[in-house]
């Protein structure tokens, strides 16, 4: 049974896909067939976590949504970024046999993402995408990094997905931001809605926020992340857990893939 997880945040700069990208890589290497499909259309980025160059990205989501070709084929097969080297210049432990992980981004171009804002796109054919892809890559779970903020395609990532994963900061403009989303997420009725809380100093009692969070919008934590230097230094340029399989970020994004696929 496929599971699809939408990563979301109400604003910008939380580590939506960061996190994204650590978990997806995290269950993949657990022996399943992953999909990530960047639904940021207009600020998109997740590719930079995986080392995509973006001038041999021939296709992306920009061209299926406007039908220039199937999804499948704006589909990009990353699996090798799960055999990378980590700091300590040993890889990563075996995988499981069906351990794949498949991109399919969007577009950096100015003039792509300029008609996204001046025409828009039609959301029912994102739907289409989603199933599409499930289907023709065998896929176990399908990661999907939204857009901040509400909008159409964030309320059908919502309304489609087994779990919905809310990222937020430890910052007052969060936490209004957030209560916003829990409640459209209760009327839509999602199966399941956890939140992580990214980007806490080491100062903070992390056992404090976790009841606080958990009080203020009556869903579970499943987990607080630190505000970490090795991830601040590493820039985006690669995924962390596989970069620092042994860091405790690391084994935190593991205990929280083991709730997504549980």
């Amino acid at each position: 049974m496929v599971k699809v997880v939408s990563v979301h945040s109400f604003r910008g700069g939380t580590g939506k896909s960061n996190t994204t990208a650590n978990l997806a890589a995290t269950v993949a290497r657990h022996g399943h067939r992953v999909g990530i499909v960047d639904t940021d259309i207009q600020s998109p980025g997740i590719h930079v976590l995986f080392g995509f160059d973006e001038s041999k990205m021939a296709l992306s989501l920009n061209d299926y949504l406007w039908g220039r070709c199937s999804v499948e084929e704006a589909a990009y097969d990353v699996t090798s970024v799960l055999h990378g080297v980590g700091s300590d210049g040993q890889r990563p432990a075996q995988m499981g046999h069906r351990s794949a992980i498949y991109l399919i981004p969007s577009s950096l171009r100015a003039g792509e993402i300029a008609r996204v804002l001046r025409e828009g796109y039609d959301v029912g054919l994102l739907n289409d995408g989603f199933q599409e892809l499930i289907h023709r890559l065998d896929l176990d779970y399908l990661f999907i990094d939204t857009h901040p903020g509400l909008n159409e395609e964030t309320l059908l990532s919502i309304t489609i997905s087994d779990v919905l994963l809310l990222i937020m900061r430890p910052d007052r403009q969060d936490f209004q931001g957030t209560a916003v989303t829990v409640d459209i997420a209760r009327r839509l009725e999602v199966p399941k809605m956890l939140i992580m809380v990214n980007k806490a100093l080491s100062s903070f009692d992390f056992d404090a926020l976790k009841a606080e969070v958990e009080s203020t919008y009556g869903a579970p934590v499943a987990a607080i992340l630190p505000l970490t230097e090795e991830m601040i230094q590493l820039g985006s340029s690669d995924i962390f857990c596989l970069r620092f399989p042994d860091h405790p970020l690391s084994h935190i994004f593991g205990k929280v893939a083991e709730i997504l696929m549980a």
